[in-house]
């Protein structure tokens, strides 16, 4: 199930739209994926979840992309080898790519009753001294994927990360399409 969400409103005013926040919850999720939009070094990532006729997409930054990456090999490294692989065209982004929101914290889990991977995404907002959330109203994504999903999740991920800008060759640094200003070739 998806669906947006509204916020009411509180005061005498006549009802008006003071804020909106998305939310979203697959609990079937037929593709999650993620892809950039723009060239080497001016990229935008975007990660994407699709279910029937409902589909979310989420802007996130290349580290956080590759965090997610990071526990869900851990999480799967545990499991038995999955059975099922989405198709490889399931892992391109579909239009319209309009982001819902921007991503903030993310929440990763493993449900054994459902052998289901968790993956929470919430938009970034204000906290407070604690690290609390100032606004209770952001977006927030909750989605299940199965471990073929996961995997495939995974593997494509880090193509996209690794397509971005190449090294160089002598101080690691990444090499823009139209030149690099080496500090070891000073």
């Amino acid at each position: 199930r998806a669906g947006r969400q509204l916020d009411r409103t509180t005061t005498d005013r006549p009802a008006t739209l003071l804020s909106m926040s998305v939310f979203f919850e697959f609990d079937d999720v037929a593709a999650f994926t993620v892809g950039t939009v723009g060239r080497p070094g001016e990229r935008t990532f975007l990660l994407q979840a699709r279910a029937d006729d409902q589909r979310v997409t989420v802007k996130c930054e290349k580290q956080q992309t590759a965090a997610i990456v990071q526990y869900l090999r851990k999480v799967l490294a545990d499991l038995p080898p999955p059975e099922d692989r989405p198709m490889p065209g399931a892992l391109e982004l579909r239009d319209p790519l309009d982001p819902a929101f921007v991503l903030g914290p993310i929440g990763l889990g493993y449900d054994r009753s459902n052998d289901r991977v968790l993956i929470q995404l919430e938009e970034i907002g204000e906290v407070d001294d604690e690290g609390e959330p100032l606004d209770e109203d952001r977006g927030h994504v909750r989605l299940y994927l199965s471990r073929g999903q996961a995997t495939a999740f995974c593997d494509h991920a880090d193509s996209v990360v690794e397509a971005g800008r190449p090294p160089c060759q002598w101080c690691s640094f990444p090499m823009d399409p139209d030149g690099h200003a080496c500090p070891r070739m000073n």
